[in-house]
């Protein structure tokens, strides 16, 4: 008998993930899988409970949460060495990670339906700051739109996104950086920046597709970077980059690589890992990439 290893965040969804538990439940257990169900206590108890049901034999992870408790229960898996796959049930505002496996959109019945007939594909995963990712990376004006966000918990659905990026830009100065792709044709460019962000999915932020064409299974990160803008542009640019036709602006430049290295030399760099804010007090940060490091269920 198939076994669905449940790693569920009963502050997801605002809560909504705690109200789902028994219906997760039994919609394995009426597909004829086995089913354990074990709530996360706070920040990082996901990955630990992830490490530790792999340890002891699991083969299916099932994240009931957003794209936090994702990240964190891919980093358990990750961390591990572990070859279980990773499945995912959206309850979250943003489910980025969801749009790639075939479940986003859907309730927990139909999500549970779509992933006992998944089929396993590896994933390539990201690594930065001694972290694991599995969707995007991001550098300036990314992770300050987290900072805002963190801060608006009152806000719900699509204003959550919009109202902290508009919000953010009136405060926010664009940061000195030098970037470099040394494999992808020697690309480098230092200048003052908007946002540098660097995705293995297409999405980040929810709506915002900065990279179009990404495929999580290529072996390549695309990297989404955006030049200082004035406000019309700004404002020109969020439609843009919510269709993912931000690319042919001039202030953006696209590149594809395996290993990209960040500095930001007038101050400490401040990122988002897969929307999670991290502050590691370095100037230089690498991010590179390890294909097929994941298995991942991809609903068919």
């Amino acid at each position: 008998m198939l076994h669905a290893h449940v790693i569920l965040n009963p502050a997801a969804g605002r809560g909504a993930a705690r109200r789902v538990e028994s219906v997760v439940a039994r919609a394995f257990r009426a597909q004829g899988w086995a089913v354990d169900v074990v709530r996360t206590e706070g920040p990082g108890h996901a990955q630990q409970l992830a490490a530790q049901a792999v340890q002891q034999g699991a083969r299916h992870v099932v994240a009931v949460g957003g794209d936090g408790t994702v990240h964190e229960v891919a980093n358990g898996l990750l961390c591990s060495d572990a070859d279980a796959a990773l499945g995912v049930v959206p309850i979250g505002s943003g489910n980025d990670f969801a749009k790639l496996v075939g479940v986003y959109g859907h309730d927990p019945l139909r999500a549970v339906a779509r992933l006992v007939t998944a089929r396993c594909r590896r994933f390539d995963a990201g690594r930065v700051a001694g972290e694991w990712f599995v969707n995007s990376v991001g550098f300036g004006f990314g992770p300050a739109v987290v900072k805002t966000r963190n801060r608006m918990q009152h806000l719900r659905g699509f204003l959550s996104y919009l109202v902290p990026v508009v919000q953010t830009f009136f405060r926010f100065e664009p940061i000195l950086l030098d970037v470099a792709a040394p494999a992808a044709s020697g690309f480098r460019e230092r200048g003052y920046m908007m946002m540098v962000e660097v995705c293995n999915g297409t999405t980040a932020g929810g709506s915002y597709r900065f990279a179009p064409d990404a495929d999580p299974a290529d072996g390549k990160l695309d990297v989404c970077l955006i030049r200082r803008v004035s406000l019309p542009r700004f404002l020109l640019a969020i439609p843009r980059v919510m269709r993912g036709t931000h690319v042919k602006m001039r202030e953006v430049a696209m590149i594809k690589t395996a290993k990209l290295i960040v500095r930001a030399p007038e101050q400490p760099l401040i990122l988002h890992v897969d929307g999670e804010l991290r502050e590691p007090g370095v100037n230089e940060c690498t991010v590179e990439l390890q294909p097929g490091r994941l298995n991942v269920l991809v609903a068919r």
